[in-house]
């Protein structure tokens, strides 16, 4: 046993050894419950973290918008992104889903196009309700400026496929571009 006076109080007879484990026993219960007791207090303190942290983002952001658009750098942008858009061919037929703001948007693409989202060659910008394709590099300048412009970014962490190591279905590749 790790606590001398437990030791002693054994020795003495004046508690069991069922007594001890029973006393082990709602210690560690006790515990495990003050951990993740549920309550409405440890709630609105964790929800009001998460305000507080969106709030910190937020006058963030604002405050890169606003140095941005004093040097000039939102403008040139946008200028930018519109000269560099790619327009799609009116006879694509391929749906590219992708969310803005928690709303999914649609872009009708080409293969070839597809494959060059998914390869994170092309990204999208919206930006005044207009969805603009424009090249990776371009896309990622947008997202140091103005991330709320961002429709749809490929980053290496969304190309990394987790692999168990007993996994039965490893040899089989699930293509990204799989439609339902």
């Amino acid at each position: 046993m790790a606590n001398p006076f437990q030791e002693q109080l054994l020795k003495a007879g004046l508690v069991s050894k069922q007594k001890v484990r029973d006393t082990k026993t709602q210690k560690r219960r006790d515990k495990k419950a003050k951990v993740d007791d549920g309550s409405d207090e440890l709630k609105q303190e964790i929800a009001a973290k998460k305000l507080a942290q969106i709030e910190i983002d937020k006058q963030l952001n604002e405050k890169r918008f606003s140095e941005a658009s004093e040097k000039g750098l939102v403008r040139g942008l946008v200028t930018e992104f519109k000269k560099l858009a790619i327009t799609p061919s009116r006879s694509a037929e391929i749906k590219f889903n992708y969310t803005f703001e928690k709303k999914i948007f649609s872009l009708y693409v080409d293969d070839k196009l597809q494959a060059q989202l998914l390869n994170g060659r092309l990204g999208i910008i919206r930006h005044e309700d207009v969805s603009y394709l424009a090249p990776h590099k371009l896309v990622e300048r947008v997202n140091l400026l103005v991330p709320a412009w961002i429709g749809y970014l490929w980053t290496q962490e969304d190309n990394v496929t987790a692999v168990e190591a007993d996994d039965p279905y490893a040899d089989y590749v699930i293509p990204d571009d799989l439609m339902w």
